[in-house]
């Protein structure tokens, strides 16, 4: 029995014979772009789930992966690509939430520490549970020793791609890391369940 299809042989088969491209190649990309969105949107139903904003839940989840739960805004700012004035104005909103807090530095009272509240906590957890719960729904279409194998075929191809982003770094290129955000934006509808009718091989808009 032949395995069913999905969105991407549906997309292959429309630009088969159309294009010049390595049918193989497109699959495995696409495929990759197509359950970023996935994992993209587990994650925005998450930020529903909690009642946070997708940059209230990253200070929380910087905080949370502290020692002590406890930062510098500069250092946060910094984590976050933030300006000083961005992260005050962020700060000064979950302060007033009850999920994060400022005190006092025990070494140098002139230093400011953010610390993450027993609220604020709880909420971050029930983030973290949620998303849990989606992504396994996700790769629990796997058994152990496949994931396995899967993990260290992306690892291998990540290396591959960090190092020619960082020769293209280095020459003076524009290429660098994305979130997850920004990947694969360009292959799907609007819906993010498939890729867009009219979307070239390749991962572009027409």
């Amino acid at each position: 029995m032949a395995p069913p299809e999905d969105s991407v042989d549906r997309h292959l088969a429309r630009w088969r014979g159309k294009a010049p491209y390595d049918e193989t190649v497109e699959a495995v990309v696409t495929r990759l772009q197509m359950l970023t969105k996935h994992v993209a949107n587990s994650k925005r139903r998450m930020h529903d789930e909690v009642g946070l904003a997708d940059f209230e839940f990253q200070t929380l989840h910087r905080l949370a992966a502290r020692d002590g739960h406890r930062a510098t805004p500069s250092e946060l700012a910094a984590d976050l690509l933030l300006s000083p004035a961005g992260m005050t104005g962020r700060l000064d909103a979950l302060e007033q939430a009850g999920l994060v807090r400022r005190i006092r530095g025990t070494a140098d009272r002139r230093r400011v520490d953010v610390e993450l509240t027993e609220q604020g906590h709880a909420k971050w957890l029930a983030g973290m549970r949620f998303q849990d719960v989606a992504e396994r729904q996700i790769v629990g279409a796997l058994d152990e020793r496949e994931r396995g194998r899967v993990n260290a075929l992306l690892k291998k191809m990540l290396l591959r791609a960090e190092e020619l982003a960082a020769a293209d770094a280095g020459s003076g290129g524009l290429a660098g890391p994305v979130g997850p955000a920004d990947t694969g934006s360009g292959s799907t509808g609007s819906n993010g369940t498939g890729p867009a009718a009219g979307a070239r091989p390749g991962g572009d808009a027409p």
